[in-house]
């Protein structure tokens, strides 16, 4: 064997072999996948016409508002890496606080950790139904970003992220709907987040179904169409539902602006959407919580949900938390809790009520 074959058989073994550790250590989800809900207790059946109260919350993995991680500025340049024990262990007990005070019926939570280096590898939604049990009996949940080990210096160590829906009725069941992912290199895409709907089915007792589905979408990268492709895939599912007369709902961060705000924006904060939101396609067809009227109005300032942690931002500057919903449900009220919640998340809880459709 000449040396330089024996050189290259020895290149491609340790490709080979770094192939498969990369393999290993990530997560490679199905396109779709049926998942257990688990109740607890007996939980109560839905009724046609009854009021239906929902919560969309990002609890930013309870790290609180004391930091400026590193993925908070554009240029990775953030110092911190992880909140301290002290701080989720607070802001596990505000969440909580919150949640009692309100007593939604259903819960749509966002990037809440699981197994994770950067809060000490907690089940934050076992801790949280520890002290919700009595309210909560059903759950549902799906991991969005799952990783033994990523290779960064900021995180070096295993990530663990879940969609996480609480309800006080029956859920039935649930699957996972993987979303499109950003068009990186093959090796990058494998420790990035995989983007999801989660969808919980609450039977009704005129033998239909309510269709709940919980989302965190991407963030905005330069010349690349993945949230427009995030967006197109669920409002292809919203028309089926639509279409087959299942009234559905759906709530999470976005991560998109509604009309006009991009102008409101500073200047150098622009960078992070597009002029025109490609939300547009949902709000089109639609009905969104925040509406565009609301976010556009005189009173504004009651529906922005988003407070980054940026050194250069004094307050909540924009909206990219929502709801949408089929016609046939009919909004009673909308709120965003943002006065007492400031230093829980940087984002806020957005809170609405619902009349379920009638029995035909």
């Amino acid at each position: 064997m000449t040396r330089l074959l024996r050189y290259t058989l020895i290149g491609l073994l340790a490709i080979g072999l770094m192939c498969l550790l990369i393999y290993t250590l990530t997560w490679h989800p199905a396109a779709r996948e049926s998942l257990q809900a688990s109740c607890k207790n007996p939980a109560p059946v839905l009724v046609p016409g009854q009021a239906l109260k929902v919560m969309t919350w990002n609890i930013q993995y309870l790290a609180g508002k004391r930091y400026v991680f590193w993925y908070d500025m554009a240029d990775g340049s953030g110092p911190d890496d992880r909140p301290t024990p002290e701080d989720t262990a607070y802001n596990l007990d505000e969440v909580v606080r919150v949640i009692r005070d309100e007593q939604p019926d259903i819960i749509l939570l966002q990037e809440v950790n699981d197994g994770a280096k950067n809060t000490d590898y907690d089940n934050q939604l076992a801790l949280m139904q520890e002290r919700l049990s009595d309210l909560y009996p059903c759950s549902s949940e799906a991991f969005y970003w799952k990783a033994d080990f990523i290779p960064s210096p900021h995180i070096f160590g295993s990530v663990g992220m879940k969609l996480a829906t609480l309800s006080r009725y029956e859920i039935e069941h649930a699957e996972r709907i993987q979303l499109p992912q950003p068009s990186t290199n093959l090796i990058h895409r494998q420790f990035q987040p995989k983007r999801a709907l989660l969808v919980s089915y609450l039977p009704l007792r005129d033998g239909g179904q309510l269709a709940v589905i919980n989302t965190h979408l991407d963030t905005f990268t330069p010349n690349d169409d993945t949230l427009q492709r995030q967006i197109e895939a669920t409002g292809k599912l919203l028309d089926k539902f639509e279409s087959r007369g299942t009234p559905w709902l759906i709530g999470g961060d976005f991560n998109l602006l509604p009309l006009g705000q991009y102008q409101r924006l500073a200047p150098e904060l622009r960078g992070e959407y597009m002029p025109d939101s490609e939300l547009h396609s949902l709000w089109d067809k639609y009905p969104m919580i925040p509406s565009n009227a609301e976010v556009g109005g005189i009173d504004r300032g009651k529906w922005l949900t988003h407070f980054p942690n940026d050194p250069r931002i004094s307050g909540p500057d924009r909206t990219v938390d929502y709801f949408f919903y089929s016609p046939r449900l009919k909004r009673i009220d909308a709120q965003v809790r943002g006065e007492d919640t400031l230093l829980i998340s940087d984002h806020f809880p957005v809170i609405a009520r619902f009349l379920l459709p009638m029995l035909p």
